[in-house]
């Protein structure tokens, strides 16, 4: 929750005294992000799924 509000806060927030979002000013981006965006780059960075193994056998003591 804090790294999306973070990337929120730089990237699709305009601020009054800049008029632009802090990451337009930093030159990191030259748009105003929408919130669809932060998801779909968010998304992208989700382990991709894999075949699980199987299971170790237990000794029965």
């Amino acid at each position: 929750m804090v790294a999306i509000h973070a990337v929120h806060y730089n990237f699709a927030r305009i601020h009054k005294t800049l008029r632009i979002t802090p990451s337009m000013a930093a030159g990191l981006s030259d748009h105003v992000w929408s919130l669809e965006e932060i998801v779909m780059m968010a998304d992208g960075y989700l382990p991709k799924a894999a075949k699980r193994g199987p299971y170790k056998k237990r000794n029965a003591a």
